[in-house]
């Protein structure tokens, strides 16, 4: 993998937590607490992180078999 190529997979890793924590917030802002709120948006970054993890590995296990 190049640098540039790692750089890149990890804007978009970057991005797509935020929008994850911001899609949480459009859904639940306001309906519940601020610390409701928080909690499910950090479960749903932490669950979407470790889905990114497992893209990741699958993406450099691919390439080591080539």
């Amino acid at each position: 993998m190049s640098m540039r190529e790692v750089l890149i997979y990890t804007l978009v890793a970057v991005s797509s937590l935020l929008m994850i924590s911001y899609t949480v917030h459009m859904f639940v802002g306001g309906l519940v607490s601020d610390h409701s709120e928080h909690t499910i948006m950090a479960v749903a970054a932490g669950l979407w992180a470790c889905v990114i993890g497992a893209l990741a590995w699958d993406v450099v296990r691919r390439r080591r078999a080539r």
